[in-house]
């Protein structure tokens, strides 16, 4: 069989499936989400046996450690690939919820009520972890989701899929759908892209490139973000204890995921006596300052920043630094060099906060808290299945509620139109 009628076939199928998921009551759902997990610990030793050949193969391809770290599935990862699947389980149930009820004049009442997209397709790199999270947040929102992984993590992925199709046929659930690419040849992700007629929406995980490929690729819509350039502002009224600790964990917890910060803007007012505090403590544990010419001027070690500084997202330890007028520079500077992704401000005044909130156009701003805080898991939404930064028809961590979608019912008793 082809490559292209492999994944047609594959689309086909996971439409007639999603058919079904969509009238699947939430205790079917949850039950097969639970022995989901209950799989994956019991055949721990079969998914790192899959594993090790992806590693080993990873290895004779010279791939670079932090990329074999990410493929890796340990004990640990185990488990918190099953722990994650029972806090799906254990989320509400958005499928069938209606929203605001109200009467039209000839008696009609209108609302909306919350149903699967349909088919989804995610295309992402690397961590097999991925597998489990996108299929156990796709099938509790009772949708089918075909799904491709990394070339180099195709050994462990097949596994995860083979057994998430066994608990979906023992649970009375169709296999199909989730489905996992199997070639590792790219012709697979062009094919895919075109299916318009079976898929409803294409969700990608994974570097700037990536993303661009599928959505310079792609016919069908696709929910994204590019990359994450997130800014924390210390405002002239900030507690500066407070803001010394949320720029460090912003910076430092976790330099190369998308919702570190990248750049520091400050208040003037506070620079001369915030930035060599930070500073001292930002470069003890390694990070490069690149600053603008204030910056530089308080800060011996700083690096002059060049223009191209201020919208890379450098997911490494690595800071740009800006002493800003007030906070208009600052929401300008963040309209102008953000990717609409993480943006906080320290403040003690609650009426800058709330302008902050208003003004700044991204997917999370938090006011006295860490960028790092932009994730489903830490804002209850339990797994994600990626950030959004495009705004149609999510725009955030997309957890189960942002993988349905809604449509019109309206309740009559007999109205015709005059």
């Amino acid at each position: 069989m082809t490559i292209e009628t492999t994944v047609v076939n594959m689309a086909k199928a996971a439409r007639a499936a999603a058919a079904k998921m969509a009238g699947c009551g939430s205790i079917r759902k949850n039950a097969a989400l639970i022995a989901m997990a209950d799989k994956i610990e019991s055949e721990a030793s079969t998914i790192k046996e899959a594993n090790q050949m992806d590693l080993d193969r990873a290895k004779e391809m010279s791939l670079s450690p932090a990329m074999i770290d990410r493929l890796a599935v340990s004990d640990a990862t185990i488990q918190s690939m099953a722990k994650g699947l029972r806090e799906v389980a254990g989320l509400n149930d958005p499928v069938g919820t209606f929203g605001n009820t109200w009467r039209r004049p000839n008696g009609l009442e209108v609302t909306k009520m919350r149903i699967p997209i349909g088919v989804i397709g995610i295309i992402y790199e690397s961590r097999p972890n991925v597998t489990i999270d996108a299929a156990g947040l796709c099938l509790k929102a009772g949708n089918a989701v075909i799904l491709r992984g990394g070339s180099e993590a195709l050994n462990s992925n097949q596994t995860l899929s083979r057994m998430i199709g066994q608990v979906l046929g023992e649970s009375g659930l169709p296999e199909t759908a989730v489905q996992i690419v199997p070639v590792r040849d790219r012709e697979a992700v062009n094919i895919l892209l075109n299916q318009e007629e079976f898929i409803d929406l294409i969700i990608p995980r994974g570097g700037e490139g990536l993303i661009r490929f599928v959505v310079s690729h792609s016919t069908i819509p696709v929910l994204k973000h590019y990359k994450g350039v997130c800014h924390v502002y210390v405002d002239e009224d900030a507690d500066p204890d407070m803001a010394e600790e949320i720029c460090f964990n912003a910076k430092v917890q976790r330099p190369g995921v998308c919702n570190a910060m990248e750049t520091l803007l400050v208040h003037r007012s506070v620079a001369q006596t915030f930035l060599p505090k930070i500073a001292k403590r930002l470069v003890r544990s390694g990070v490069e300052i690149r600053g603008c010419p204030e910056t530089c001027n308080i800060l011996q070690e700083a690096k002059p920043a060049v223009e191209a500084d201020w919208p890379e997202e450098y997911l490494d330890l690595v800071l740009a630094v800006r002493v800003v007028e007030d906070m208009d520079q600052a929401v300008f500077h963040i309209s102008t060099y953000g990717s609409k992704h993480t943006e906080a401000i320290v403040t003690r005044d609650y009426k800058r906060a709330k302008r902050f909130v208003r003004e700044v156009d991204s997917s999370v701003v938090l006011v006295n808290a860490s960028t790092r805080f932009n994730d489903g898991g830490e804002l209850g939404l339990g797994a994600e299945i990626g950030i959004s930064t495009s705004k149609l028809h999510a725009f955030g961590p997309m957890g189960v509620e942002e993988l349905t979608t809604t449509k019109f019912v309206v309740f009559g008793d007999g109205q015709i139109r005059t």
